[in-house]
C-alpha cells in the first residue's frame, strides 16, 4: 500500500472514529513512514475547531528506539502517557525503529500497549517487522509501506524538473530513481545533487558519472563483443572499466541485469518490466533480437554463477575475466560444447577486425591468382584486388603429396672427447691458446698530447655520468680534489683518509678507461696520495660545521648565546 493510499485510509478511520490505538508502520527505508505519522498526528485532533497557527505539536512526542531502547527509557515513555493532553483530544507517541528495542524493553512496553489509557494513540515504525514479537504485533493494525515504483519517481522527477526549469534526458531520471531504490526522499536527493553538479543540462552521462554507475552503453558494448565471440577487445572493455574506478563485481552483477533486460525485451507481455527510458527501450530491443534465448539464458547462469563466487575468491579479477571469456564462448561455431570452453588464443593470432569475425591471412601472391569459391562463412568478402591479398584461412588447401617414407638418421663419427686430465687436454689447450687473436702492444696505442683543462673538464663528465646512475658516493669521491696533471700523462688527486682511496683505487678503470677514449691517450695513469690534514677542510659533525660557519661570520656566535641555541 503507498503512502498516499494509507493516508486516505487512516484520514477516514479518524473521521469515522474507528481509529486503532496501536498502529504499526512497516516497510522498507524512505517510503515515509514517519512522514505519515507525523501527518496523522497532526489530523487527530482537528476537529475543525481550532485556530489556523494551532498545530498540537505539544501532543505529538517522538522518541528513536535506535538510541532510546533501554527499559529505563521505556518507564519515562510510559510515565509521560498517565497525563492526559492539555489541549486536543488525543497524545501521539511516534517510535521509529521500533524493532530496535531490547527484549526487556518489549515487555515493559507491553502492559501499556495492552491497555492503553483512552488519550494515547501509539505509532510504531520499523524497517524489520518480523524482529518484532508476536505478542506487540498482535495488538497493532499494521499498515505495510511498499516502494514507489522506477516509473512514478521517474514521472515526478521529470515534473520537479519541469518546474525549476532543468531539461533532462528521460534515461537520466530512470537512472536517478534506479538508485533512489523505490524511495522518494532519496530520488530527490540525488536529483539536487545531479543539479548542482551539472546544472539545467541533466544528460545520462552527467548522472553516471555523479553518482558511480556504469552507463547502459558499456553493457551494450559487452554484449555485443560476446555476441561476435570477440575475447581480446571485450577483455580490453573489462580492464577500461576497471581503469575507470568500478570493481569487477559491479561489472558482472550489471551485465547479468542487462542480460535480464534483454530476455524481459524478447516477449511483448514482458516489456513493461523493463524499467528504462523510451529512448534506451528501442537499444535493447534491437539487442534482443541478436540474442538467441538458448544464449541469454546460459549468459544469466554464468553471471549469477560469477556474482556468487566474487566475494570468496582471492584472484576476483581472473574470476571475471575467466567468465567472460567463457561468456564470449557460448555462440562460437554453433557446436553444443562443455560450459567451461573457452575459445583457442591461436584462432585470434591472424583474425583482421571488421571482416565479421573471419581468420585472414596475408598472401604475397599476384592479384591475378585464381581464388575458390567463398564458403557461407565468408560472403563477406567479395572484393581482393589489392595486394596482398587478404584469403580466409580455411579455404587454403594444399595438393596432397605421396607419401615418403622418413629418412634415416645418419650418425657419422663422432669426435672424440678428451679428458681435462690427459696430456692430450694439456695439448689441445696449447694449440687453442695458439689460435687466439694477437695482442696488441702497448707502445701501439695512441698517446696524444692533452692539456689539464680538458682532462678536468672529462673528469667532471664522467662524475656527472655516476651521478645520473645513481652513483652518487662514488662522484662525491672522485669529486674531492681537483685533479692536477703530472709529467704530461699522469693525473694526481689528493684524498683526506684511506678509505676514500680504497673506494676510489676499487672503480678507478673506470674513469682510466674514460678517459683514455675521450682524451685519445692510452697512457694515463692514476696517483692517490692520502692527506689527513686536507679532512681538516671537511666539516662532518655539527660541531665541525658550526665552527666552519663561525670563521666565516663570528656573528653567529653572538646570535646563538643570544637565543641560547644548539649545535
Amino acid at each position: 500500500m503507498g503512502q498516499e493510499a494509507i493516508t486516505n485510509t487512516l484520514l477516514n478511520a479518524i473521521d469515522n472514529n474507528h481509529l486503532a490505538q496501536a498502529l504499526l508502520f512497516c516497510g522498507p527505508r524512505g517510503v515515509g513512514k514517519t512522514t505519515c505519522a507525523r501527518i496523522l498526528a497532526k489530523k487527530i485532533n482537528q476537529d475543525g475547531t481550532e485556530r489556523e497557527d494551532e498545530d498540537f505539536a505539544f501532543n505529538i512526542f517522538e522518541l528513536d528506539a535506535a538510541s532510546n531502547n533501554s527499559v529505563d527509557d521505556i518507564r519515562n515513555l510510559i510515565d509521560q502517557v498517565r497525563i492526559p493532553p492539555q489541549v486536543g483530544k488525543y497524545k501521539v507517541y511516534i517510535i521509529d525503529e521500533v524493532h530496535m528495542l531490547s527484549q526487556s524493553a518489549f515487555n515493559a512496553f507491553l502492559k501499556t500497549l495492552e491497555e492503553p489509557p483512552k488519550h494515547a494513540i501509539f505509532i510504531l515504525a520499523t524497517t524489520e517487522k518480523h524482529k518484532i514479537i508476536p505478542t506487540i504485533l498482535s495488538r497493532c493494525q499494521i499498515f505495510d509501506f511498499k516502494r514507489i515504483t522506477v516509473k512514478d519517481a521517474s514521472e515526478y522527477l521529470k515534473y520537479i524538473a519541469e518546474q525549476q526549469g532543468v531539461e533532462a534526458e528521460e534515461s537520466a531520471l530512470h537512472i536517478i530513481a534506479q538508485k533512489a531504490d523505490g524511495a522518494m526522499r532519496d530520488a530527490l536527493s540525488i536529483f539536487d545533487r545531479v543539479v548542482s553538479f551539472s546544472g539545467k543540462q541533466l544528460t545520462r552521462k552527467a548522472v553516471t558519472e555523479n553518482l558511480n554507475v556504469l552507463d547502459y552503453d558499456i553493457y551494450f558494448a559487452a554484449t555485443d563483443l560476446i555476441l561476435e565471440n570477440n575475447i581480446p577487445e571485450l577483455l580490453v572493455l573489462f580492464n577500461n572499466t576497471l581503469s575507470l574506478g568500478f570493481d569487477g563485481h559491479h561489472f558482472i552483477s550489471g551485465l547479468a541485469s542487462h542480460f535480464r533486460d534483454l530476455m524481459v525485451c524478447q516477449h511483448p507481455d514482458t516489456l513493461n518490466l523493463l524499467e528504462v527510458g523510451d529512448d534506451v527501450k528501442s537499444q535493447y530491443q534491437e539487442q534482443a533480437k541478436k540474442s538467441p534465448k538458448e544464449f541469454l539464458m546460459k549468459a544469466i547462469d554464468m553471471a549469477n554463477d560469477c556474482d556468487l563466487k566474487y566475494k570468496g575468491s582471492k584472484n576476483q579479477r581472473l574470476l571475471v575475466e575467466l567468465t567472460l571469456m567463457k561468456l564470449a564462448s557460448i555462440t562460437f561455431d554453433g557446436e553444443k560444447k562443455n560450459s567451461d570452453y573457452i575459445i583457442p588464443a591461436f584462432f585470434f593470432a591472424k583474425r583482421e577486425p571488421g571482416i565479421n569475425g573471419v581468420k585472414m591471412v596475408q598472401t604475397n601472391r599476384p592479384a591475378q591468382t585464381s581464388i575458390p569459391e567463398p564458403t557461407q562463412n565468408q560472403v563477406d568478402v567479395a572484393v581482393l584486388e589489392a595486394e596482398p591479398i587478404m584469403e580466409p584461412v580455411e579455404t587454403v588447401s594444399e595438393p596432397e603429396k605421396e607419401y615418403q617414407p622418413p629418412k634415416k638418421i645418419q650418425i657419422g663419427n663422432l669426435e672424440k672427447r678428451v679428458s681435462g686430465l690427459s696430456l692430450s687436454s694439456i695439448k689441445i689447450k696449447k694449440e687453442h691458446e695458439n689460435t687466439k687473436a694477437p695482442e696488441v702492444l702497448h707502445e701501439d696505442l695512441p698517446k696524444d698530447p692533452f692539456s689539464e683543462e680538458s682532462m678536468q673538464q672529462h673528469w667532471d663528465d664522467f662524475v656527472h655520468q655516476l651521478e645520473n646512475q645513481g652513483r652518487k658516493i662514488l662522484a662525491s669521491n672522485f669529486q674531492t680534489d681537483v685533479p692536477k696533471l703530472k709529467n704530461g700523462e699522469v693525473i694526481w688527486i689528493e684524498l683526506p683518509n684511506g678509505t676514500m682511496k680504497k673506494e676510489i683505487e676499487r672503480e678507478q678503470n673506470l674513469m682510466l678507461d674514460y678517459l683514455k677514449q675521450k682524451l685519445n691517450n692510452y697512457s694515463i695513469t692514476l696517483q692517490i696520495t692520502v692527506n689527513e690534514e686536507v679532512a681538516k677542510k671537511f666539516a662532518f659533525t655539527p660541531a665541525e660545521k658550526y665552527e666552519k660557519l663561525r670563521e666565516k661570520n663570528p656573528a653567529i656566535d653572538l646570535l646563538r648565546k643570544e637565543f641560547d641555541l644548539d649545535f
